[in-house]
């Protein structure tokens, strides 16, 4: 598998990096800095995110869609143009109404994602 490193790579071109399902429903392509994952997600409409929690700090930019995504039990309903953030280690799960795109931005780097 192709590892893309912003860093040494310099510019990149989004439809040139690899898709992997990282979960049944969540299709991700991944960019990894020294301090930073960035995950282009596709979630299928219907997909669930089981609540879970992880150290890394993280931004979510809706870019289409509509997610609901609740954080220590309470839920926000996500569309285009959202952002929300989630710190380190608070507990959150949520499911896709329609099919979603998200930019989901992780510090630091989310090393299971490579």
């Amino acid at each position: 598998m192709l590892l893309f490193n912003a860093i040494t790579m310099g510019k990149l071109q989004l439809n040139d990096l690899p898709e992997v399902e990282k979960m049944p429903g969540f299709k991700g392509k991944f960019v990894h800095t020294d301090t930073m994952t960035l995950a282009y997600w596709t979630i299928a409409a219907g997909a669930d995110l089981p609540t879970h929690h992880h150290h890394h700090e993280q931004v979510i930019n809706m870019l289409e869609g509509v997610l609901d995504l609740s954080i220590d039990g309470v839920t926000h309903r996500l569309t285009a143009g959202d952002i929300l953030i989630i710190p380190s280690n608070r507990p959150h799960g949520g499911k896709a109404i329609t099919e979603v795109k998200v930019l989901d931005v992780f510090h630091p780097v989310r090393e299971d994602y490579r």
